[in-house]
């Protein structure tokens, strides 16, 4: 059966995903010299407080928050350039949320943010929200004449050359997989894979796109090729916790 690509459709992030990316930027986020861009954010000595509603938007979050640091540089110039930033009616401790809702607002191609049925409203990410809604066409132009400034095909370009080479180590790098046997039995993982399409091969140097090999010191390990990563984050046995992401 021939595997078809699926165009991803980028709808952001529950209320709750905003509020604990912004958190976690905020203590990751990079000390600039005085009078770069000129943006202020809030004291971030005390250690915040962060609840996840599960390990998924734990994840959300974090991922959020690292691309949010990966183009901090460029989602400063676009804010100042734009004339959007500084924002007296937004206090410095929302600056950090201002920065994850932006890198958001341009990963949708400046698209609305979709309703999650259920979901918590949250004052903060409501507000700033609106603003950058209200403020879209001068981010996007702005985010144009920086690509025009640094004659830059796409984004990827921003990103600082130290964490371009973590990123190629890193993706060069299989994944592991524990198999959680207090809920599924290995025989029954291989069977699971196997239905879909997945190949056992005797080790890493013999992978090709949908295989996988058992770890050859953890019997209860299984170890797939990194560009398989976020198809098996989405499976059936990685939400029921039956595998657990080393």
């Amino acid at each position: 059966e021939k595997r078809t690509v699926t165009q991803i459709v980028k709808n952001g992030y529950p209320d709750s995903i905003y509020i604990n990316a912004a958190k976690i930027f905020q203590g990751i986020r990079t000390e600039k010299r005085k009078g770069r861009f000129q943006v202020q954010y809030g004291d971030s000595s005390e250690s915040p407080m962060m609840a996840f509603k599960d390990e998924h938007s734990k994840r959300e979050s974090y991922e959020l928050a690292f691309n949010a640091l990966k183009y901090q540089d460029l989602l400063e110039e676009i804010l100042v350039d734009s004339k959007v930033y500084p924002c007296y009616s937004i206090p410095d401790e929302l600056t950090s949320l201002l920065v994850v809702m932006l890198y958001d607002l341009q990963d949708r191609k400046f698209q609305k943010r979709k309703r999650f049925a259920g979901e918590e409203l949250v004052a903060e990410v409501q507000e700033v929200g609106h603003y950058l809604h209200r403020y879209e066409t001068k981010l996007a132009a702005a985010l144009a004449r920086c690509r025009i400034k640094y004659d830059a095909l796409s984004i990827e370009y921003f990103v600082p050359e130290t964490i371009q080479k973590q990123e190629q180590r890193a993706s060069a790098l299989p994944v592991c997989f524990w198999i959680n046997t207090f809920k599924i039995s290995l025989e029954d993982v291989i069977r699971d894979l196997e239905m879909k399409g997945f190949t056992k091969v005797e080790s890493v140097s013999d992978f090709d796109h949908y295989t996988y090999a058992m770890d050859q010191h953890c019997h209860d390990v299984l170890v797939f090729p990194s560009s398989l990563k976020e198809e098996l984050l989405d499976l059936d046995l990685f939400a029921d916790c039956k595998l657990l992401l080393q």
